[in-house]
């Protein structure tokens, strides 16, 4: 899948609206697309993240958040796929910035959402599908 412009939704992103989308999709969309956006979102608040990450995760989030992309989040199963693509290729980016402290906080916040099955999914994040 070829990644879309991500970085000309920066400005569809906002913390609440990340948090009421997250909570609102977060079974449909699975543990990895979850578990991919929680960590781009903590990493976001480290003060340890240069201003050129933050300027790529705020894209890849606000991506995420808007209800206008390239699949329209509506359509079953594939209306995410392209979120995740792009959160996975944000994640790779900037993966150096991500501390195992936020790797734990990420997963922590997982069991609001989904088992102990679901969340093992997210040992694999970079694997192709």
């Amino acid at each position: 899948m070829e990644i879309p412009d991500f970085m000309s939704y920066a400005n569809k992103f906002s913390q609440s609206e990340f948090v009421e989308k997250i909570s609102r999709i977060a079974k449909r969309a699975g543990s990895k697309l979850v578990y991919a956006a929680l960590i781009l979102y903590y990493t976001l608040q480290s003060d340890k993240v240069s201003k050129t990450n933050k300027a790529m995760i705020i894209g890849a989030l606000g991506y995420m958040i808007s209800p206008l992309d390239v699949l329209p989040d509506a359509i079953p199963i594939v209306g995410l796929s392209d979120d995740l693509a792009v959160l996975i290729y944000v994640l790779k980016k900037v993966w150096t910035d991500v501390d195992p402290e936020i790797q734990e906080k990420a997963k922590k916040r997982l069991s609001k959402w989904f088992d102990e099955d679901e969340i093992e999914e997210i040992h694999d994040l970079f694997k192709e599908e």
